[in-house]
């Protein structure tokens, strides 16, 4: 059975405290997370070292078995003379640091990051494979942007950002990874994606990946990642090839996220 997945973008918000509180927050409804359904804070780089202390101190250990810790992205060489970047050694190094909950996840392909950034499908594969090296899951992000849907090419998009760099792994790398489908156009927008318009893509994402690993593609978790919110969340979730979501704004209050992971 795939993992049922709601995993918080915090993106550049909330200071330090701010962040704390947030998770504090999290943990303190996290006994109405169905058990089957898998949390995920990813947070700034400045807070992971606290958040991870804060999820370990969670004193219940089946609700602490609920949540995990995620980055927002990382380098794509392992380490040296390259001011400002944060390797993945350094992020799986975080919880044996802290005593606290290891960083497990990372986000990349984030549509931000290749829009602002100009990160392009061969760096990613750079990053995806120094992150499984060093243990961590990856949640990678796929998706058109407005004038590509427009013009009929979302599935060439898509299937272009899965084919040059997911299908370099192999099936055992594949395992470690999550698949979040981001419809540009809806970004920040408060434009969703029909439930039908986000089935489609996403059985699309599925079907292609089929193309690589088979039967494998079944057992991947895919998440939409398009303004989804607790009034929208279910009839989305509800879909059979829509494992979860992958949450910007509405993650940033604990009410909002902990409402969405009860909307399956």
């Amino acid at each position: 059975m795939r993992q049922k997945i709601v995993a918080g973008n915090w993106k550049m918000n909330t200071t330090l405290a701010e962040g704390i509180e947030l998770v504090n927050q999290i943990a303190e409804r996290i006994d109405q997370v169905p058990q089957d359904v898998k949390l995920i804070v990813n947070t700034p780089f400045t807070h992971l070292f606290a958040v991870s202390q804060a999820i370990a101190a969670i004193k219940c250990p089946f609700c602490r078995s609920k949540i995990a810790l995620g980055a927002q992205n990382c380098a794509d060489k392992e380490k040296g003379a390259y001011t400002g970047e944060v390797s993945a050694k350094m992020l799986a190094s975080v919880g044996s640091a802290s005593n606290g909950a290891p960083v497990e996840y990372v986000i990349l392909g984030h549509s931000e990051r290749r829009g602002y950034y100009g990160e392009t499908n061969a760096i990613l594969l750079e990053k995806i494979k120094l992150a499984l090296s060093e243990g961590l899951k990856v949640i990678y992000c796929v998706g058109e942007a407005l004038e590509e849907r427009k013009a009929g090419r979302h599935f060439d998009v898509v299937a272009e950002e899965i084919k040059d760099v997911l299908f370099n792994l192999t099936g055992e790398q594949m395992k470690n990874i999550v698949v979040a489908y981001e419809p540009i156009w809806a970004i920040g927008t408060g434009e969703t994606a029909t439930k039908e318009q986000a089935q489609e893509i996403h059985a699309f994402i599925r079907s292609t990946l089929a193309e690589k690993f088979g039967d494998m593609a079944e057992e991947t978790s895919i998440l939409y990642g398009g303004s989804c919110k607790p009034s929208n969340a279910k009839e989305l979730f509800s879909q059979k090839d829509i494992d979860g979501g992958l949450i910007g704004g509405a993650s940033l209050k604990a009410e909002d996220f902990i409402g969405i992971a009860t909307s399956y």
